[in-house]
């Protein structure tokens, strides 16, 4: 720029500078100068709970109050429900917030808690990856069976709290379908808390904030924390959209982070906590595939600096988004990538890896948490799938086993005729029944674009020509034993 014309610019800046900064910015004025309440139970005062509007972080004093002056962004006051307290729900959608009135010079808020007997130090909690109904058809069967098998799974565990998470792409872009989700998590018998997903926004907006109107409409603020027992649960959001067509990456603002450096000042060093978000924090995709350079939007490309507010607790992280089914576990932190609720879209009875439409389940005691995958329609010993041979063509003389919550800590073998005969081969590829049913430009023919992925937990074993009956057996790292058999010939 010419000197000539800064300082005409400079000069227009500084007349300006007088006046107020309302009328120099254009800056959106709310005229709320105070929020305060009380959060009880049984009409008397909790004290130290952590309250926020996603930008502030306070506690409720002695006698369970707090008051403070929201930013002028924050559109939500909501609590971080304390342990020992069942989560406040509407029909089965967690109601933990409170919509700032904008108009009103001052806000009081009430939160009303009520005590868990016994309370919740062994609870439970679900995670559903992408439900993504885009039809009627599709939240039908979500209610007609994805929820029932739910339910009939939160009944088996008891008495003990059980909660939820829909790990975003509740829906497939179409927002009125909101209600049949909604519907359908209020038959599990669970309260279920939520994550936006890449399908869960507005592509018409002009900004990512913009972007996430009509899902917080339905579910309130798009990042919180909540406590059970001795876990602390943060829900957050990666999906930025980049202001054009369906685009996004997998991001985390600075307004989130900063929130949550705020928020674990709350969290003693050495608690377990569970951080759900839509796109997976990091997978092996790139690897597995051999690309140069990880999909911006298939990962989360600021994950370092989630990771290192971490580093002082014992971490696990639920994602979903991919619709493959894959854990991984590097120092402190546990990945969980979901195989998905709706499967391949909707269209077949497994995820694109092979992985049959289900949700993951996790049972916590204290700060230890133990889990397994569970299959729509099957019950929790499902959880290997064997191909005869000849149906993989790069594997054609041997029999392929597919074990889709496998980790690393995880052992493998196989038996010939009841005789062991040691661990199986572990391979990266396609699974063949997802090749049969999704691979080619024709198939499947609701979603033609729906295509196999690669996978790392496929496992194979060659037997020997007279071998009559092959058994896969699969011990997983808290020792429980599956074993599949397949006849041979």
């Amino acid at each position: 720029m010419k000197r000539r014309n800064f300082l005409k610019s400079f000069g227009v800046f500084s007349a300006a500078a007088a006046l107020p900064a309302v009328e120099v910015l254009g800056r959106e004025k709310s005229q709320v100068k105070k929020v305060q309440g009380k959060v009880t139970a049984a009409g008397k005062g909790i004290a130290h709970v952590v309250i926020s509007d996603g930008y502030n972080v306070v506690k409720t004093g002695s006698d369970g109050s707090f008051g403070f002056e929201p930013h002028v962004n924050a559109e939500f006051v909501f609590l971080s429900v304390p342990s020992g307290y069942a989560i406040p729900h509407k029909k089965g959608v967690a109601d933990f917030y409170v919509k700032i009135d904008r108009n009103a010079p001052q806000q009081n808020i009430r939160f009303p808690l009520d005590v868990i007997k016994g309370g919740d130090d062994k609870h439970a909690f679900i995670v559903w990856g992408d439900t993504q109904i885009l039809t009627k058809e599709d939240a039908e069967l979500l209610k007609t069976i994805s929820a029932p098998d739910t339910k009939a799974l939160v009944a088996s565990l008891g008495q003990i709290p059980v909660h939820g998470i829909g790990a975003g792409d509740l829906v497939f872009d179409k927002f009125e379908l909101y209600a049949d989700y909604k519907e359908a998590v209020g038959t599990t018998g669970a309260p279920f808390f939520q994550v936006i997903g890449n399908h869960d926004i507005d592509y018409a907006a002009r900004t990512d904030d913009r972007s996430q109107a009509t899902y917080k409409e339905n579910f309130g603020p798009t990042y919180y924390s909540f406590n059970r027992g001795k876990v602390h649960y943060v829900i957050l959001d990666n999906v930025f959209f980049i202001g054009t067509g369906h685009r996004y990456i997998g991001y985390l603002t600075e307004n989130q982070l900063s929130w949550l450096e705020k928020d674990l000042q709350h969290v003693p060093a050495g608690s377990t906590v569970v951080v759900s978000l839509h796109i997976p924090s990091d997978n092996g995709a790139k690897r597995r595939s051999g690309a140069k350079e990880e999909e911006l939007g298939g990962v989360t490309s600021n994950r370092a600096a989630l990771y290192a507010m971490l580093k002082p607790y014992n971490v696990h992280i639920m994602s979903g988004h991919t619709h493959f089914n894959e854990n991984w576990e590097k120092d402190n932190i546990m990945e969980h990538n979901h195989g998905t609720v709706c499967g391949a879209w909707w269209t077949g009875p497994i995820c694109s890896d092979g992985t049959p439409s289900g949700y993951g389940v996790y049972e916590v005691d204290g700060n230890d948490i133990k889990w397994y995958y569970k299959s729509v329609g099957f019950d929790k010993t499902h959880q290997i799938s064997i191909h005869k041979k000849g149906r993989m063509a790069e594997h054609a003389d041997a029999v392929v086993a597919n074990v889709w919550n496998w980790d690393p800590k995880w052992k493998v073998e196989w038996l010939e005729d009841g005789v062991a005969k040691g661990d199986m081969e572990q391979i990266i590829g396609y699974d063949p029944e997802a090749v049969e049913l999704y691979k080619g430009p024709a198939m499947p023919v609701k979603h033609t674009w729906v295509e196999p992925s690669l996978t790392e937990h496929l496992f194979t074993a060659k037997p020997s020509a007279n071998a009559k009956v092959l058994t896969v057996k699969a011990t997983d790292r808290f020792g429980n034993v599956y074993t599949k058999e397949v006849t041979l010939g």
